[in-house]
């Protein structure tokens, strides 16, 4: 019985986040993403966890349907795991953007539940890498949930995912993570390759 009552509320949870997302954000992430696009910027996906996974799959959405030059440091791990033998968690994503050279066309994508929180020190990478971004002058963008830690509070726009369940947080917002980037892939302003279905 419990189990049932379980798949009920998830379901619900997933319906009542449809219907409080805020839908202006997310065309504004698809206006700032075609002045990326336009302009010859880079978007670089920025998670860990769950969200790394997340990362990756938008990267490859992005490159192949939007046709913007996309990548996510999480991808070589090699690289990314010396980067944290090396040089430390802290700076694991940072050092890897200043390689590739971020600057003002170019965009970090957060994909994150909390957004990167010093306190609790989670996902300080993911500060590190925003810190970055400032400094380079480069878009911050993301999706997160809660109150959206770090990412909230310097991004330019950032989706956040309505808490609807406190202990469903995590899954109601890494799976809403795929649910706008395939919106944002899918929108007729970005997307210039059909899908194969």
């Amino acid at each position: 019985m419990k189990t049932r009552n379980h798949t009920k509320i998830f379901f619900y949870g997933i319906k009542e986040i449809a219907d409080k997302i805020d839908i202006s954000l997310i065309e504004m992430l698809v206006n700032e993403l075609l002045k990326i696009k336009k302009r010859g910027g880079r978007i670089f996906f920025l998670g860990v966890g769950g969200s790394a996974g997340n990362a990756s799959h938008a990267v490859n959405d992005f490159r192949k349907l939007c046709e913007i030059e996309s990548y996510s440091p999480l991808d070589n791990v090699s690289e990314f795991s010396a980067r944290v033998n090396d040089e430390g968690w802290d700076l694991s994503l940072s050092e890897w953007l200043k390689v590739s050279k971020l600057n003002h066309k170019d965009a970090v994508f957060i994909l994150s539940v909390g957004g990167g929180n010093f306190k609790k020190k989670v996902s300080t990478n993911i500060i590190y890498g925003i810190k970055l971004a400032k400094k380079r002058k480069s878009k911050i963008l993301g999706i997160v949930g809660r109150d959206g830690g770090y990412t909230n509070l310097k991004g330019d726009i950032v989706v956040k995912v309505p808490n609807v369940n406190s202990k469903l947080v995590t899954p109601f917002v890494e799976a809403y993570q795929a649910v706008i980037w395939h919106c944002l892939v899918s929108h007729p302003k970005l997307q210039s390759k059909k899908t194969k279905w």
